[in-house]
């Protein structure tokens, strides 16, 4: 990028002297970590999936540079164009996401993708930050007007995304969107009191979907009793680690990926740590924590990160959840590049006549951190 001025007033000046550039290059750096680790687990996939290497690396280049793309126009929007733009989304992939329900594909006994012509796309993962950007103006919208009912919408808005992800069903989802939804309330302000409540019911809905849902009760006394047989793919994640050491067999060298059937995608982790050793996942550990901050759409991007590392690590059950920019797919990759490109727009600086433009717009912190 040529060097432009702190005089320059473009739409590129104007947002390059006003973006967070130590976010913004930790996000490249993800991206660029994703690419590599595409390569590194793409061949043996193909071999399983008889399908000519250069066109899934195609494909994944593709999603990355898609997906980068759409990262960095979505920031350049100002706030006014944030709230439009999650308005527009949000409407159109709820009404896909409930579209699932009735003609959804079945993928893995989740009925959560929509099958078009060449690829297949999952509306709610598009869904999620439109849903975080619409509940921050809600509850901000209660604040400054009197008798609007922000929190009873914020409360039927989630609840409804709740019981769609649950249909699907979506465990893994549903569990990170009402995180996500229960911290947007703690930071608005919500008192400990509802704040215990709230975890308490937590733990019941987790025991109750151990008790009554099949997959996650098998997930979790796996975890509890791994054996070779039943827990193959976490033990054989967890040793892939020990196979990489300090500073991994080096590049290609990897065996997991050969063995893993979902090594691109939630077990990435784990050929990273392979091939490329404690250092490598550390520093990718380390850009994570860089980026997650306290705010909604920091939430969620980094419980989502958290949930995929320690699967890989059997910290937890397994989940199907990608690491964000690093795992393979088309709608993670667009759908994070749409939720980091809000969170760039909404932590840029502002000028002195932007923010009075703003304060006029009834513009709040609430609406700032989303």
């Amino acid at each position: 990028m040529p060097i432009l001025s702190r005089a320059d007033t473009s739409v590129v000046g104007r947002w390059w002297w006003s973006i967070d550039r130590v976010m913004l290059t930790a996000l490249i750096l993800l991206v660029g970590i994703g690419y590599v680790l595409a390569l590194a687990a793409t061949p043996a996939t193909n071999i399983a999936l008889s399908d000519p290497r250069t066109m899934v690396m195609i494909k994944q280049i593709v999603y990355l540079a898609v997906g980068a793309f759409v990262m960095i126009a979505t920031s350049m929007l100002d706030l006014k164009q944030v709230k439009l733009a999650a308005l527009g989304i949000g409407i159109i992939f709820l009404i896909l996401t409930a579209f699932t329900l009735v003609h959804g594909v079945v993928i893995d006994g989740g009925r959560r993708w929509i099958a078009l012509p060449g690829f297949t796309i999952q509306p709610s993962e598009f869904l999620k930050p439109a849903l975080i950007i619409a509940t921050a103006w809600l509850l901000a919208e209660r604040r400054r007007t009197p008798g609007f009912p922000g929190m009873m919408a914020a409360l039927g808005l989630n609840g409804l995304v709740l019981l769609m992800l649950l249909r699907q069903p979506d465990v893994g989802s549903t569990a990170l969107v009402a995180s996500t939804f229960l911290v947007q309330l703690f930071l608005d302000g919500l008192n400990v009191y509802w704040v215990g409540i709230a975890v308490a019911g937590f733990g019941a809905a987790g025991f109750a979907a151990f008790e009554f849902i099949a997959h996650v009760h098998m997930r979790v006394m796996l975890f509890l009793h791994p054996t070779k047989d039943k827990a193959y793919q976490a033990i054989t994640a967890l040793s892939a680690f020990g196979n990489g050491g300090l500073w991994g067999r080096g590049s290609g060298e990897g065996q997991v990926k050969h063995y893993l059937p979902d090594a691109r995608s939630d077990f990435v982790f784990a050929v990273a740590g392979e091939e490329f050793g404690l250092i490598v996942c550390l520093g990718i550990i380390l850009i994570f924590a860089v980026i997650v901050l306290a705010s909604g759409l920091l939430v969620s991007f980094g419980l989502q990160a958290f949930i995929n590392m320690a699967s890989s690590l059997s910290l937890i059950p397994t989940k199907g959840m990608t690491l964000p920019f690093i795992s393979y797919g088309g709608s993670a990759v667009l759908a994070v590049g749409l939720h980091m490109g809000f969170l760039l727009a909404l932590t840029r600086k502002r000028n002195h006549a932007e923010r009075a433009a703003e304060r006029g717009a009834g513009a709040t912190m609430q609406d700032r951190v989303a």
